[in-house]
């Protein structure tokens, strides 16, 4: 169950999975800030550039999958282990 909520929050905010999975601390705490950064940079060009706003929500969309992808690796190996 652990590792489907770290999976989950990882792709909704990269880095808050990692510190429920208890691995990549301080890592994680700079993923979330750039997050944050990212987010207020994708809603300030929404309207003056449409166009990189898709770009910019795409490459985020892709970004957090991965994010996600690797939560639920660690989360596995820590259940094995």
């Amino acid at each position: 169950m652990k590792t489907w909520i770290a999976t989950l929050l990882n792709w909704f905010l990269p880095g808050a999975g990692y510190l429920v999975l208890g691995i990549r601390k301080l890592v994680s705490v700079f993923f979330i800030l750039g997050l944050v950064g990212l987010t207020y940079v994708e809603f300030g060009i929404k309207a003056p550039e449409p166009e990189l706003y898709t770009l910019m929500f795409a490459s985020v969309l892709v970004l957090n999958t991965g994010f996600a992808i690797d939560a639920f690796k660690e989360g596995r190996k820590l259940e094995v282990a």
